[in-house]
């Protein structure tokens, strides 16, 4: 063996003894008992966060109104079979938040502004290793330091609605999934829809975009909300990378398109504040929260197979410039529903969420995804705090796009299938570890590997551990 294939075999087998220890520490977890985790009597292994007060600096800024966060989640992931390649690759992202209600900094009722930042640090494992739709790792990002959201919202008539202005990622608000917000990859948050058909993925992590939002609640149960933003957070073309145009996130472009979003919330047996449902209850029941909502943008959109001339883009007397339509949509419906609570353990309950989300399919990649699993909460009696979850995601590429392959001669792409596996065990209130693991078939939809062009990319395998630490 080379001297090279030895350093090669040394930095496989140590990247996969690292995420081995990753997945053994936080299984390890699974079973012990909370008072293994906490020592009753140790300030820091009780405290919400790492840092505690601070020595009484975030009680004195808290008394003013001012709140701040600083969180990091690191990923260690190991594509080990199928992909572009194999391998174990570390991202990760630091947040810092600052937060200031108006009314007790400045006697202003009903204000909040809103500041935050990302760090993002590592190798990203999607791209390079993996070359699948659904990126495995929900924190990837361009390396570097960029503001993430900066807005002031604005509240009337005792919350009935409120009014948000700024710099925003509307991934934090629309679209979102209680249930699918505890999978490690990154279309369990921001879906494969507008992630791959919006300008530079769409106003959402890492990025964000200019614009307002309205929010209306016609009922306790209810929420109406409304939003208009730039929908071009890069500023370039369609296909450029909208990160790498804008990498400190403080471009705030407003020369192309508006995005047009409202969504519709509706919650059932929603308990009071400071309550638990109140399981055999016949006044109550298990709770839910429904939305269905969709999205416009007014840019222009490139045909996903014909030129300007008629001809297909792949065929060699083609022109090359896309047919241009002006403006695109999607819509989408979203459920988060508990479907059991244990009557001796409130803490113990089984929830089940999807979400499902079209768009036309000319002028879009992707025209269909579909994603759906169940969570356990307390899986392990005394583990309250701990969450399991199998998820499920499907995205189909556009029939647009595979008339495009068949002319080219390239296999057609069709859907690609995700599995995912996880355990968020919390090991102290401000630390987090998460054993994962992913199985996606069909990667790409179904496209060639490159380093064998004769065989598709095979499905991949993907285990690793995500570790959350708030300070």
């Amino acid at each position: 063996m080379g001297k090279s294939n030895v350093f090669w075999m040394r930095g496989r087998l140590s990247t996969l003894a690292l995420t081995a220890g990753a997945l053994t520490a936080g299984l390890g977890l699974l079973t012990a008992a909370p008072a293994a985790a906490q020592s009753a009597g140790s300030d820091i292994l009780q405290r919400p966060n790492l840092l505690g007060t601070i020595g009484g600096l975030r009680t004195a800024l808290g008394s003013v109104g001012v709140t701040f966060g600083l969180t990091d989640s690191e990923n260690l992931l190991d594509n080990t079979t199928g992909g572009l390649k194999t391998g174990a690759t570390m991202q990760g992202v630091t947040t810092g938040t600052i937060d200031v209600d108006t009314q007790a900094a400045f006697g202003l009722p009903g204000g909040t502004f809103h500041i935050s930042a990302l760090q993002l640090h590592g190798q990203p494992i999607s791209g390079p290793y993996l070359g699948s739709l659904q990126a495995a790792n929900g924190n990837e990002g361009e390396n570097g330091t960029r503001l993430w959201e900066l807005w002031y919202d604005q509240s009337f008539h005792y919350g009935l609605f409120d009014i948000k202005i700024g710099q925003q990622s509307i991934d934090n608000e629309f679209i979102g999934s209680a249930g699918s917000a505890l999978f490690v990859n990154t279309m369990a948050g921001w879906p494969l829809v507008p992630s791959d058909d919006l300008y530079g993925g769409g106003p959402a992590y890492p990025l964000s975009s200019l614009g307002v939002r309205l929010q209306v609640k016609p009922a306790a149960n209810q929420a109406i909300l409304a939003g208009v933003f730039e929908d071009n957070p890069g500023g370039g073309a369609f296909n450029d990378d909208a990160q790498v145009l804008d990498r400190n996130g403080a471009k705030f472009n407003l020369n192309t398109g508006a995005l047009f979003i409202t969504e519709y919330q509706y919650s059932i047996n929603q308990p009071a504040i400071g309550q638990m449902v109140s399981v055999g209850n016949q006044s109550t029941g298990l709770p839910g929260t429904y939305k269905i909502g969709g999205w416009y943008d007014t840019g222009a959109f490139p045909d996903q197979r014909f030129g300007t001339d008629g001809l297909s883009l792949a065929d060699p007397g083609s022109n090359g410039n896309p047919i241009q339509h002006h403006g695109n949509y999607g819509i989408y419906a979203v459920a988060d529903q508990t479907v059991w609570q244990s009557s001796s353990d409130s803490a113990q309950a089984v929830h089940v969420f999807g979400r499902i989300m079209g768009a036309p399919d000319t002028q879009n990649f992707i025209d269909f995804f579909v994603n759906g699993g169940v969570t356990v909460a307390a899986p392990i009696p005394g583990r309250d705090n701990d969450t399991a979850g199998l998820d499920f995601g499907l995205g189909k590429v556009s029939s647009r796009t595979g008339g495009l392959d068949l002319d080219s001669g390239a296999p057609r792409q069709t859907t690609e299938e995700l599995f995912e596996l996880t355990y968020a065990a919390q090991v102290v209130p401000w630390l987090v570890v998460q054993p994962d693991i992913q199985y996606t078939v069909n990667p790409g939809g179904g496209v060639p590997d490159p380093n064998d062009p004769s065989h598709n990319i095979r499905n991949e395998l993907v285990i690793g551990a995500r570790v959350v630490t708030t300070f």
